[in-house]
């Protein structure tokens, strides 16, 4: 149940971060701004994730981790709860970024807060399935909840997440335990944390790793109608696959990082570049394009339990600055990921997205060979016989 109610937080802020895609002109229309403008809340929303989750973890790091998880969420339902009554465009991107800025801290310490609830072998698990809320809001969240606000209008949309947020808030209220956490580090000794290379590098490459899948997400229907040839109406439920695909990715990224994390991070770099490439050639394909589509779902998020997990090891002294400053890293991959994937249909053509995409997971994946060479070296005695561990676990 502990874990239940993380997963309905991360669910709620799923929907809450991807829901205005679908809803734009409905938005456009009811403000009277333009479709570029309305754009600009999906935007707001990521940098607000980027800069608010390290900003709030710094003035937060001394709350007990339940209390900082119903304050999280308080400034969730809130955020929301204005943006159901927000009169102007203005006041709606406020709102929104004011969310945002609950979306990586409460994400961050909900991980942790997972690791602790059960036995050290299930923790990358257990960070799976409170992150599983992301991916299962893609699949049911999204589509139903812009459903809703087609029918009934943008703002019920809103309201529903609302709704969501008071079951969290209330189920962590009566659910999550009170763990003590001895006393906190101080932000002196975070930051250092932080900012250790091997640290950095992680963050670095779990950017790449986001940023290698927006390069591509976010051109995917006009890759499928143009290049594949489908129906724009059959683009919801190729999506909807991949969804499932991502969902799938998430838990056995999990179950291979409980098993051996840095070797499945490597493999699974190593497929998603692959699998990336080769999305170049299958889009010509409809059928090999949804089965490449599918797998590069479970691969694409396959990697995200493990890169959190790795986050965590390495800062064990004070690990929440860090896992939070991780959804930072993630959200500016998001948004270079577009970005590039933008550069490459102007420059090169909708069809060579792809491989921009694969050139990042490819980056991803040296850098994860950096990490684990550098790891080896810091971690060998003098005089050892060369044989060094591959787990941080």
């Amino acid at each position: 149940m502990s874990l239940l109610c993380l997963t309905i937080g991360a669910f709620a802020i799923g929907m809450t971060e991807f829901i205005i895609m679908g809803l734009l002109p409905n938005v456009a229309t009811d403000l009277n701004v333009s479709i570029p403008q309305a754009g600009q809340l999906i935007t707001g929303y990521a940098l607000g994730v980027a800069v608010g989750a390290p900003i709030l973890t710094v003035f937060t790091h001394k709350i007990p981790q339940k209390k900082l998880l119903v304050l999280l969420m308080c400034i969730f339902i809130i955020g929301n709860a204005l943006s159901v009554i927000a009169p102007t465009y203005g006041l709606l991107i406020s709102a929104r970024i004011l969310t945002a800025f609950a979306h990586g801290t409460f994400l961050g310490v909900g991980s942790i807060m997972a690791t602790k609830l059960v036995t050290p072998d299930r923790r990358a698990g257990a960070v799976s399935v409170v992150l599983a809320g992301l991916t299962i809001a893609n699949i049911i969240g999204v589509p139903f909840g812009t459903f809703i606000g087609q029918q009934l209008g943008w703002r019920s949309s809103f309201g529903a997440i609302t709704i969501l947020g008071i079951v969290s808030l209330l189920g962590i209220i009566r659910f999550i335990p009170v763990i003590p956490q001895g006393t906190p580090a101080n932000l002196g000794q975070q930051f250092r944390n932080l900012i250790r290379p091997q640290v950095l590098l992680v963050l670095l490459i779990g950017a790449m790793g986001c940023g290698s899948l927006f390069a591509v997400f976010t051109y995917i229907t006009p890759m499928l109608v143009d290049i594949s040839g489908f129906a724009e109406q059959s683009v919801t439920w190729i999506l909807v696959l991949f969804g499932f695909g991502v969902t799938l990715g998430n838990m056995v990224g999990g179950r291979l990082a409980d098993w051996k994390l840095m070797p499945s991070l490597i493999v699974n770099f190593g497929i998603l570049a692959v699998l990336l490439a080769a999305l170049t050639l299958t889009l010509h394909n409809p059928v090999l394009a949804v089965i490449t589509i599918f797998f590069w779902g479970v691969a694409a998020f396959g990697i995200m339990p493990g890169l959190q997990l790795r986050i965590m090891n390495m800062t064990r002294e004070a690990p929440l600055l860090a896992t939070t400053s991780s959804h930072s890293a993630f959200n500016l991959g998001n948004a270079a990921g577009a970005y590039l994937g933008g550069f490459a249909i102007t420059h090169t053509g909708l069809i060579s997205v792809p491989i921009y995409a694969a050139v990042i997971a490819a980056l991803g994946l040296l850098g994860l060979l950096l990490s684990l060479f550098k790891q080896d070296k810091e971690s060998s005695p003098e005089g050892a016989d060369g044989i060094h561990p591959v787990s941080v676990h």
